[in-house]
């Protein structure tokens, strides 16, 4: 289990804005004059650089997107608050997006021992109907549920990709078909959030001179497949301040009302009320479905809650700081999305037993060994510590899945019993007699009890042969 990174970005103001501000920043901390601080992960000011953003978080969630754990990095905040910029970049500071393919592509350049498949797709969501930006006319698709794939977009065109350009050269013909609109606060206002998303399939190959002494073909170990999406979302806003009328003011309506389930799913997941059986509206908007694993499931997640400090957006910073600190406390149990097949279970199966076999024979040579070195006083342990010693050691690591209770008056009798069978053991030694002891030939079908160097009635001359093992 492990909670969703946030992370507060403040967007630079003005001279004058920077004068007449509220907010306070300390360390990962931000308040306003005796009122209650909110603390993050991380604060960034308003000198920050992207770059310094994606490696707080976001980088090791793209490392673990290869090695096949699903993730999700969200930008959120009022509108004009700089969340395309934090995601998209200009030419001279390149955003989230561009960042991490890069680093993929690096990190899947230097792995040679497996294979891999990407693909990319990009959707918005728009008036709360899904479109398709890199087919324009793939529009209102529709979000759908299975046990292979999970939450899915049905339809959404998927493009192989092989390069970092081919990925930024696709989103930024993407980007060419997103509902962008001008409103008084913004002259290049997103209308739509958008999801940028990248599919991992990866192949575990075996060595070609493993597989060809097995008589096989190059064959595959495991296949994960994993996801990485990059939400910008679209920025809450108030028709007094946007000015928006018509066909603005209905998109507003929009993505307040998509923003205000995602706060209310948000919510619902930090007060634990899924925990106690309650409901989480997932199913309220597009946006919260097609997120549903990122907020409170299967991925590592990341919030950029990006801010302005200005004092007239005061009100609006304020809700977006308890949106994030509410997102703080929603956990994710995250784990790699792997699918084997009969061949590979099996494989895994048998170098587990393997793994299995060595460890038990380590585990009953050391048990050998400590005993008689207590016995022999090597570890100078007080003679009722060497009594506990044994019976804890000894029966505590050789009896798996069995109930045993040594109660104290029954713990004498044990010692006294093991101290006679070794002291037999050592006469035998002295007078050159041969031990043979049982192999331990399968896994959990032989277990080291208290009647190891019993001596037996059979005879081989005036030799005594005995077992060290028992089996059941």
């Amino acid at each position: 289990m492990e909670r969703i990174h946030v992370s507060v970005r403040a967007r630079p103001v003005s001279p004058e804005e920077a004068k007449t501000s509220p907010w306070k920043i300390s360390s990962n901390s931000i308040f306003i004059s005796n009122q209650p601080a909110f603390k993050f992960d991380r604060i960034y000011r308003q000198d920050c650089k992207t770059i310094d953003v994606y490696e707080a978080r976001t980088k090791e969630i793209v490392s673990a997107t290869v090695r096949g754990f699903n993730g999700t990095v969200l930008a959120y905040g009022q509108t004009n608050s700089g969340k395309t910029h934090t995601m998209r970049g200009s030419t001279i500071e390149p955003g989230i997006i561009s960042l991490a393919v890069h680093d993929l592509f690096d990190i899947i350049s230097q792995d040679t021992s497996r294979e891999y498949l990407l693909r990319m797709s990009y959707l918005e969501i728009y008036n709360e109907n899904i479109n398709d930006l890199l087919d324009p006319l793939n529009r209102k698709l529709q979000i759908h549920e299975n046990l292979e794939k999970g939450v899915f977009v049905a339809g959404l065109r998927e493009d192989i990709v092989d390069s970092p350009q081919q990925v930024l050269e696709l989103m930024e013909s993407g980007e060419s078909h997103r509902h962008i609109g001008e409103t008084n606060m913004n002259h290049y206002s997103s209308r739509s959030h958008t999801i940028f998303r990248m599919i991992f399939v990866k192949q575990i190959i075996e060595s070609r001179e493993k597989t060809r002494d097995e008589g096989v073909g190059n064959v595959c170990d495991a296949v994960s497949v994993s996801v990485l999406n990059v939400v910008d979302l679209a920025g809450s806003e108030r028709a007094a301040k946007t000015g928006a009328e018509g066909v603005r003011l209905k998109e507003g309506t929009h993505i307040n009302k998509s923003l205000m389930t995602l706060g209310t799913v948000i919510k619902k997941l930090s007060e634990g009320v899924e925990n106690q059986g309650g409901h989480i509206p997932y199913r309220d908007s597009k946006l919260t479905r097609i997120l549903q694993p990122a907020l409170g499931g299967n991925a590592n997640t990341a919030i950029i809650c990006n801010i302005t400090l200005a004092l007239i957006h005061v009100n609006e910073t304020k809700s977006s700081l308890q949106f994030a600190s509410r997102a703080l406390r929603v956990t994710n149990c995250a784990h790699v999305n792997e699918i084997l097949t009969d061949t590979a279970l099996l494989k895994r199966q048998s170098k587990e037993i393997k793994e299995l076999r060595s460890k038990l024979k380590r585990t009953i040579n050391e048990i050998q060994i400590e005993y008689l070195k207590a016995k022999l006083g090597e570890d100078g342990l007080p003679d009722e510590a060497k009594s506990n010693y044994l019976v804890y050691g000894v029966v505590g690591n050789a009896h798996w899945n069995e109930n045993v209770i040594i109660r104290e008056p029954e713990a004498n009798i044990v010692v006294k019993q093991l101290t006679d069978k070794v002291h037999f053991f050592f006469s035998l030694l002295t007078t050159g007699t041969t031990i043979k002891v049982a192999s331990l030939s399968s896994i959990r079908l032989f277990y080291l009890t208290f009647d190891m160097f019993r001596p037996k009635d059979k005879q081989a001359g005036n030799r005594k042969v005995f077992t060290g093992a028992k089996s059941y």
